[in-house]
């Protein structure tokens, strides 16, 4: 009787690929949006590098000196808050890896932990490099990490949404932006309204997430096809 071969089942039928975390579809598409992303990270740093209150853009949506939301929508941003917090940020991440690995998806599982890892890293990085600060000298504001970890872990959620859907280019890339946006957007203006940020920086967190999510999930896909035995 003859053995099942590397990549094979039981009776000589082919294994199933491994899903992978960077849907083809949506490969050229975001690798475009995350280089657009990079470029808009770094020419907010270097125009903003060193500076210590808002500029004219920050002050065209609110002057980020005093908390511009009162009850009952402060506890509302105060919540939101809470979810990029460490404690608030390591239930989302272990929610986020329990459901990839529920769907059996464990290379998403790795994705979850390796880009927010590697998003909230960046931003930190990128903070000590261009130096603003906000309400001292001690706080340094951009990017906005908040914003950075919720679009962050927002975007493989999507990704794994878009793989597991198995949807095209057009309804893969409108969740994934719909996802990433409306992440943004919520942490952005949590951000804002604390006082904690400048619009700019959470438009920075937003776009670091949007830099380094899918660079991650390439390079997961990569790994993990390299450490797999070639088909016959």
């Amino acid at each position: 009787m003859t053995e099942a071969g590397p990549g094979r089942g039981h009776g000589g039928e082919t294994a199933p690929e491994p899903p992978v975390v960077l849907p083809g579809p949506l490969r050229v598409w975001l690798g475009l949006v995350a280089a657009l992303s990079a470029l808009v990270v770094v020419a907010i740093g270097v125009m903003y590098a060193g500076h210590s209150e808002s500029a004219r853009v920050d002050r065209w949506f609110v002057l980020p000196t005093d908390d511009s939301v009162r009850p009952p929508w402060r506890g509302v941003a105060l919540a939101v808050d809470f979810l990029g917090e460490p404690m608030g940020a390591a239930v989302l991440v272990a929610a986020a890896v329990a459901w990839c690995l529920l769907l059996r998806r464990p290379r998403a599982a790795v994705l979850v932990v390796a880009a927010v890892a590697l998003t909230v890293g960046t931003g930190t990085v990128v903070k000590s490099v261009v130096g603003r600060t906000i309400h001292g000298p001690g706080n340094l504001s951009y990017p906005s990490g908040h914003t950075a970890f919720l679009t962050a872990l927002a975007l493989v959620v999507a990704l794994v949404a878009v793989g597991r859907l198995g949807l095209g280019r057009a309804a893969g890339a409108a969740l994934v932006f719909g996802a990433a946006l409306a992440a943004g957007a919520v942490m952005g203006w949590a951000e804002v309204a604390l006082s904690a940020h400048y619009p700019t920086d959470a438009v920075g967190g937003w776009c670091t997430a949007l830099a380094v999510v899918p660079a991650t999930a390439w390079l997961v896909d990569r790994v993990a096809d390299a450490g797999r035995p070639a088909r016959r």
